[in-house]
């Protein structure tokens, strides 16, 4: 499987950009919920286009950093979920309950616009 690679970047709007690469598993959960926990950006998008496999650990950390956000009144979205990525959504039956782009731009005016 694919090492993950987690790299970060400031959008436009000022939202704070997670970008994954590889497969999103338990072997690098908590490297990830580590750098999660430690950012306290207003508003974080997860940018998932390069991430190839993602396993139920890993679903329930992104359900987790949402339920923070949503709890500490910060903005979250996801952004370029793959096909093979959204199948782990709609089986676990939580594809419509995060925010979710078809790219970081359309992730970005969404959470403008809030």
């Amino acid at each position: 499987m694919d090492q993950l690679v987690i790299e970060q970047a400031e959008g436009k709007t000022g939202a704070h950009i997670w970008i994954l690469k590889g497969a999103l598993t338990l072997k690098d959960l908590f490297d990830f919920q580590d750098r999660i926990r430690k950012n306290q950006s207003q508003k974080w998008i997860l940018d998932l286009t390069g991430v190839s496999y993602m396993d139920s650990a890993a679903l329930g950390a992104i359900l987790g950093a949402y339920a923070s956000c949503e709890r500490t009144g910060r903005g979250f979205a996801l952004a370029g979920i793959s096909p093979r990525v959204l199948t782990m959504f709609e089986v676990a039956g939580v594809d419509n309950l995060v925010p979710r782009f078809d790219s970081v731009e359309a992730a970005e005016r969404h959470l403008a616009s809030k």
